[in-house]
């Protein structure tokens, strides 16, 4: 787990006394290794928000077709159930 040049190794005893300080430097996209006798054992990095990694425009770019009579109207029998008529 080699750092990087956005992180920053800190030693377990150290990341106690700094915890929140290191939680918001985490937050704001700086990875935080922590290490237990110089070897690296975990990682503090920030959280992905969901709602933001699903909603990239153009994500599925070429990955859906459309059917050619996509708009098209619908047959007479569908749009009778879609309208309550049997």
């Amino acid at each position: 787990m080699p750092a990087t040049p956005k992180s920053r190794v800190v030693n377990v005893a150290e990341a106690k006394a700094h915890l929140p300080e290191l939680i918001e430097r985490a937050a704001n996209g700086e990875e935080i290794i922590l290490a237990r006798g110089g070897k690296p054992r975990a990682r503090l990095v920030p959280l992905v928000d969901a709602r933001k990694a699903l909603r990239v425009p153009g994500k599925g770019k070429g990955r859906f077709k459309a059917a050619r009579d996509f708009d098209d109207p619908l047959p007479p029998e569908v749009l009778a159930l879609f309208e309550g008529r049997r």
